[in-house]
């Protein structure tokens, strides 16, 4: 058989369901081959697109996601992604084509070391520089993908490689499971549990595995200790639980830091410092440390950590904890749930002082009848109008800020946001690709104009692909969350506005309904109406934020600081 073939088998014995991307003329004998297999290739607009899509797959299913390019610049159009993969622990496969490696006529046209340039990027990247090599470069590809921890793998396909014959068969998946923590390990966090008198667990993204969630769901109904989540630690466990005490969506001085200072025991399940840290670990205030870079983050004090997770932390200035838990999260925690009873030295009365307080403050600007629409607002008519399980995908800007701290999940991964390279432009591919995954669920991307317009032209792709999708683009015309920094150290407003076409009749263009609110009332009966109807459907919303710098940078550590 053809070398493209057995790649294609090679992916059908990974049970590959998807391959998203755009083929080039070194692709042609690999598209070929995809055409009698098993899997769907969707075809994106933009390279960058079907990365994210490819990734949000992985981080939805555990499955690893595969995207497709061209060589050259097909190529560097999934370093974007690559980045968004690894650093967000998403397993991803990126295939690219190239010119012929053993004879070419074309010179370096086109010619770009993507395997080096993949080498700091991605878990794995070789080119297949034979077709016996194949079978074993992708189950390689795939194992290091997916093993803890996830992240992003490349194979390069040459042309001549791809039209090379071959008798090799491929290789079947292997089946494991993951290491358990030593008994040693388990008993000293036990200890350390027992002696504190004011835990406090922290559900970071390595967390959101199904086994997980319900593992610490029995962990914390037995306990008794409150927890709080990292950005892309929400959803794990249901934030109506009354346990719950909020997202670490700030750097620091929010109510939730009130009760982080309060800890003297932090048990961090599944958190790493890819994700902006929710805290830092220092003997002494922050203020009194000589790094003005460290001004305002949340400050641990002399709290001990205990780190559980399936790798060893990662040392850092900020991180570094006492304790370590290393093996399968979901068996950890079930091990510790079963030893461990409520002490009857632990006090949580702070904490639970710091929540009444939050749940409180939620609540202001809820029903705020101004327009254009302020962000509390928008929050809420969001969560309202959302199903339990439905799935929110938020690109980057200053709403995800808000999103992240005020609209509590009840899922695991219903709120689909980037902590970890926090790039523009995601929102609506992850969307797409939530939806894929999850057809019967509602999905809605929630975008603001600038990272709308990075990858707008995957509307196309949406309407082509009969997708029933929400989009709200948040219109401010200008790069909100630089903005608010901006004005938080001091300087001009300068640089950041720009114009926007109308997005109505730009989502019409592309063959999806386009919709305009003209009122703070308006937005939660038009986002209903459009949830439940079929196709693609774009809300702009034109957002207020005006009032970001005084609430997020003044008023809430000023409202803390007297709990």
């Amino acid at each position: 058989m053809k070398a493209s073939d057995l790649f294609v088998r090679a992916l059908e014995a990974e049970e590959v369901e998807y391959i998203f991307g755009i083929p080039g003329e070194e692709n042609l004998d690999l598209l070929n081959a995809l055409k009698d297999s098993s899997i769907r290739l969707i075809l994106t607009r933009h390279e960058q697109a079907a990365g994210f899509m490819a990734a949000t797959y992985g981080r939805l299913t555990g499955k690893t996601g595969v995207c497709l390019a061209t060589l050259g610049p097909g190529a560097t159009n999934l370093v974007t992604a690559a980045a968004y993969a690894q650093l967000g622990a998403m397993p991803m496969l990126m295939i690219t084509g190239q010119k012929p490696i053993k004879a070419s006529k074309q010179g370096e046209f086109q010619i770009v070391d993507v395997v080096d340039m993949m080498q700091p990027l991605t878990k794995y990247t070789r080119q297949l520089s034979s077709a016996h090599n194949i079978p074993a470069r992708v189950r390689e590809a795939f194992r290091r993908a997916g093993d803890e921890r996830p992240g992003a793998a490349h194979l390069e396909l040459p042309e001549d490689i791809a039209r090379e014959e071959t008798e090799v068969g491929v290789i079947t998946r292997s089946r494991f499971t993951n290491p358990r923590a030593s008994e040693d390990s388990i008993e000293a966090a036990l200890a350390m549990m027992n002696t504190a008198r004011h835990p406090l667990l922290l559900i970071g993204a390595g967390a959101n595995r199904r086994q997980t969630c319900a593992a610490l769901r029995e962990f914390v109904d037995k306990s008794g200790i409150p927890f709080f989540s990292t950005q892309m630690g929400k959803g794990v466990l249901d934030e109506r639980h009354p346990l719950y005490l909020g997202t670490a969506a700030l750097s620091g001085e929010d109510y939730l830091h009130r009760a982080i200072e309060a800890a003297d025991l932090i048990i961090n399940v599944g958190h790493d410092v890819v994700e902006k840290p929710p805290f830092i670990m220092a003997d002494d205030p922050v203020s009194d440390i000589d790094n003005p870079d460290l001004a305002g983050a949340g400050h641990a004090g002399s709290a001990r950590v205990i780190h559980i997770n399936y790798i060893t932390a990662a040392i850092d200035a900020v991180y570094h904890p006492q304790q370590g838990v290393i093996g399968d999260i979901a068996d950890s925690i079930e091990r510790l749930t079963a030893a461990l009873e409520p002490s009857r030295q632990w006090d949580f009365s702070r904490f639970m002082s710091v929540k009444r307080h939050l749940d409180e403050h939620l609540q202001q600007g809820i029903a705020d009848s101004r327009f254009p629409i302020y962000p509390q607002r928008l929050v809420h008519d969001v969560r309202q109008s959302m199903p339990e399980d439905g799935i929110i995908a938020l690109d980057n800007g200053i709403y995800k800020i808000w999103f992240a701290r005020n609209y509590p999940a009840y899922q695991s991964n219903t709120v689909l946001l980037d902590n970890a390279l926090a790039t523009m432009g995601a929102g609506l591919p992850s969307a797409m690709a939530a939806k894929i995954v999850n057809p019967q669920r509602k999905v809605m991307a929630i975008c603001g104009d600038g990272g709308f317009m990075m990858n707008s032209q995957e509307l196309e792709t949406a309407v082509r692909l009969n997708l029933d999708l929400v989009v709200l683009v948040l219109r401010d015309d200008a790069y909100g969350m630089i903005k608010w920094k901006q004005t938080d150290m001091g300087f001009d407003n300068f640089g950041l506005d720009y114009g926007n076409p109308d997005f109505v009749d730009y989502a019409r263009c592309y063959g999806a309904q386009g919709h305009r609110v003209e009122s703070a009332g308006a937005l939660q009966p038009l986002l209903q109406e459009c949830l439940d109807s079929p196709g693609v459907h774009l809300l702009e919303v034109p957002v207020d934020y005006s009032e970001n710098d005084h609430i997020l940078n003044h008023e809430i550590k000023e409202l803390s600081r007297t709990i």
